[in-house]
């Protein structure tokens, strides 16, 4: 008679008679998700850190068309969703419009994350442009993590943020290009 050695999920040990063991079907792992969905759930914990730092510092989560549709004056805002027409003459939308007349902000918060090899570096350009030319507020924050960017594509969003690439001599605008723990600092020192 054969023994069979099988360790319970406690790691004890089971020895089994062979013949009386009933066989089960082998059932294949789940498998990973699509590298698209996993790219957003992990871009979704961006975003989500993001806003629980301005919630955390007291500010109100608001749809954008509920805000435009609401009779209320709300200060502190953080509008989700907040809309745009890109440089190609589309709709577009980035995570948060902050609004508050109490810090006195107005910003537009785009969120970039790359945890592995990707396309979203090879965006980078494009969405600088539309920072440039289509996003209508002065102040544009880009908060951008994860270690999946291709060598040199943030550090080259940083330098044209930094160098004021593409605006205008006497542009009021101002791009600035945080890492998530450069936020955080941010938001500490500006929601003191």
């Amino acid at each position: 008679m054969e023994q069979i050695n099988l360790l319970n999920k406690t790691g004890v040990s089971l020895h089994t008679d062979a013949k009386k063991m009933p066989l089960l079907p082998i059932e294949n792992p789940p498998s990973p998700p699509p590298s698209g969905r996993l790219a957003n759930k992990q871009g979704n914990l961006l975003e989500s850190t993001v806003k629980d730092i301005f919630i955390s510092k007291g500010f109100t989560l608001k749809k954008y068309k509920d805000y435009l549709s609401s009779d209320t004056d709300i200060d502190n805002l953080i509008l989700t969703n907040a809309p745009y027409t890109s440089i190609y003459k589309h709709n577009g939308k980035t995570e948060f419009l902050i609004k508050s007349l109490h810090y006195n902000l107005l910003i537009r918060i785009e969120c970039k994350w790359q945890q592995s090899q990707g396309s979203v570096d090879e965006k980078l350009p494009y969405l600088y442009l539309n920072c440039v030319e289509s996003m209508p507020e002065d102040n544009i924050m880009i908060v951008i993590d994860g270690n999946g960017f291709k060598k040199g594509a943030v550090e080259w969003l940083k330098e044209a943020a930094s160098e004021r690439k593409f605006l205008p001599s006497d542009s009021t605008k101002k791009i600035q290009v945080f890492t998530l723990t450069e936020f955080l600092v941010w938001a500490n020192h500006t929601f003191r």
